[in-house]
């Protein structure tokens, strides 16, 4: 019998609850997003009692799907001021859901300004002291974790800007080798973990993924073998991301001239080469790194990486596409092991390394350092760890940090930095950008597979007629994000059916459901109305759904385009009602 766990920080209590039937077909982001919506005022302060952090495994997460292992963390953004999901793979999830534990709702806030520390294990939960842990940097935090509580602990936890209650705070998931680099990054929900005065959690279990309860066994296993085979088929899936991991994108990206360059000044990085998915996996191959680096057990994908430093030590894991371009491309610099280290500090400190590799840009821009500088670009981001109020600018985001130095190339959507593809190149991500619950915000609807990459069909770049386009991709996400499936999954049902077909049969065979993937759209549109009117009550309006005005005008190069999409067309993204009229006509 699944359970919920609920935990007051201000009278430090913890109970269990059972789960409301109206949250039992429920998981991921549909489950917090809905838990969100119904406990917290959407007028609230994001780092003040009202708000609460939610933290909630997918729908098959836990069980032997695969490429299943992802948590979904909500709550009211310190960032944006909207709604937040943020999404991360590593270790934690799977033990949480082999516990039956279907969410957890963290509320209030100490009052004694300490931190503490959940545990949750076979034997129940405990709210204990964190004092050996509190201040203390990602790395050190893991390892204390694993010395204290056994090897295989899942950890979830903030770094020092998380305790700062710094916009730009993830939450931390450990991977199998306990590295602390698999976040539930963007949106600051780190900040609102610390505003509770919960430093961490830690999940053991002895249980497996045969713990999980699944209604219809053989469905499920037939839904899963689909969905295997699709993925071990796929060119994506099966070869391209193994071999380069996410970074092979630097060239594919640079080649369209859409690879956001020196805060957003060019779509094209003359040294996109030197840091690119095969620079890494040649330098990965000669130094005694590692590609194809699975996030969580069960990966069947295994896209991550772990790089080593010219001597051969561990140095971080891993580096993805957004973190070698925010802190590469954006930043001008085209120095991978200064990239690495820039990555360790995010990683180590607390921060998303999108909205971190932003706000370089931007305080390159303001004069703070030169495009380029890899080694200046290490000392500013550390002032973030260190508090200083450099460093708590910093450490607050992109337009936060534009703002204090009065620059308007500021390239960020409801307060959230712009991930790695250039919107007046690419203008379907663009549409998603602007429209998203969550801000600018690449993985709410990943227009890129048919517009660069021609998965799941072809989709012209530079068409403006994108909300039809943007409006599939974010529901079809939301579904996704729900279940508990990483989202590269989408690579592969884009183009082979029946992987698609296996993904439903799997959520169907857990849950006892009769879903169909003509389903899929419309649940994710149902749950992302929920989301949009928890913005809409929070103060947000159609007039926040746009791209920054700098880049109606500066036509970017190489193309030398502005952003020219009507707003009407983003408007329609989320007018439900249209789609209906139309499939009814058809």
């Amino acid at each position: 019998m699944q359970k919920i766990i609920r935990v007051n920080m201000t009278d430090a209590s913890v109970r269990f609850e059972e789960v409301p039937e109206k949250y039992r077909l429920l998981g991921g982001r549909a489950l917090t997003s809905s838990i969100v919506c119904d406990e917290v005022a959407p007028d609230c302060h994001p780092l003040g009692p009202g708000n609460k952090v939610v933290f909630a495994p997918g729908i098959v997460t836990g069980t032997t799907a695969p490429s299943s292992g992802r948590l979904s963390v909500g709550g009211k953004s310190p960032l944006t001021g909207g709604i937040k999901e943020a999404n991360a793979g590593g270790i934690p999830a799977q033990k949480l859901a082999r516990l039956g534990i279907k969410a957890i709702i963290v509320e209030g806030q100490a009052k004694d300004n300490r931190f503490y520390l959940l545990k949750v294990d076979d034997s129940g939960v405990d709210l204990l002291p964190a004092d050996d842990i509190a201040g203390k940097g990602m790395y050190e935090v893991n390892k204390i974790l694993w010395e204290k509580y056994g090897e295989g602990t899942g950890v979830i936890g903030i770094g020092p800007a998380g305790e700062m209650r710094m916009a730009n705070a993830g939450i931390s998931c450990n991977d199998p080798d306990n590295g602390p680099g698999r976040y539930a990054g963007r949106g600051g929900l780190g900040a609102v973990m610390g505003s509770k005065g919960l430093k961490a959690i830690v999940v053991n279990t002895e249980k497996g993924s045969s713990d999980v309860p699944v209604a219809d066994k053989e469905l499920f296993d037939q839904g899963r073998k689909k969905l295997t085979k699709a993925l071990a088929t796929h060119a994506v899936t099966s070869q391209a991301l193994p071999t380069y991991g996410t970074a092979v994108l630097i060239n594919i990206m640079n080649e369209a001239g859409g690879l956001p360059t020196r805060n957003f000044s060019s779509g094209r990085f003359e040294g996109a080469a030197k840091i690119s998915g095969e620079a890494i996996n040649e330098t990965t191959g000669q130094r005694g790194g590692a590609m194809g680096h699975p996030c969580h057990p069960g990966c069947v994908i295994k896209c991550s990486n772990v790089w080593a430093r010219p001597d051969g030590s561990y140095h971080v894991a891993p580096v993805e596409y957004e973190s070698d371009w925010a802190l590469g491309a954006n930043c001008g610099i085209d120095n991978l092991d200064d990239i690495a280290e820039l990555n360790r500090i995010c990683n180590d400190v607390g921060l998303d390394t999108i909205e971190a590799g932003c706000t370089l840009a931007v305080a390159m821009e303001a004069g703070l350092a030169d495009f380029g500088d890899g080694k200046k670009a290490i000392e500013l981001l550390s002032e973030v760890g260190k508090g200083s109020p450099l460093g708590r600018i910093l450490g607050n985001g992109t337009a936060f940090t534009a703002k204090a130095f009065g620059i308007t190339r500021c390239p960020t959507v409801k307060g959230q930095a712009m991930p790695a593809y250039e919107p007046r190149a690419v203008k379907g991500i663009g549409v998603t950008y602007a429209t998203s619950t969550m801000g600018a915000d690449h993985t709410s609807g990943y227009t890129i597979a048919p517009e660069i990459l021609s998965v799941g069909g072809k989709a012209d770049p530079m068409a403006v007629e994108k909300a039809e386009l943007a409006r599939a991709f974010q529901a079809t996400t939301m579904f996704i994000d729900t279940t508990g499936f990483c989202l590269f999954i989408a690579f592969a049902i884009l183009d082979i059916p029946e992987g698609f077909e296996g993904m439903v049969e799997t959520v169907n065979g857990l849950l006892g459901t009769s879903w169909t993937t003509g389903d899929v759209a419309s649940l994710g549109q149902e749950w992302l109305a929920r989301e949009r009117r928890f913005n809409e009550a929070a103060g947000f309006s159609q007039v926040d759904d746009r791209i920054p005005e700098f880049m109606t005008r500066e036509p970017l190069p190489p193309h030398n385009t502005v952003w020219d999409v009507p707003d009407r067309v983003l408007d329609l993204v989320h007018d439900y009602q249209v789609e209906t009229k139309q499939e009814q006509v058809s």
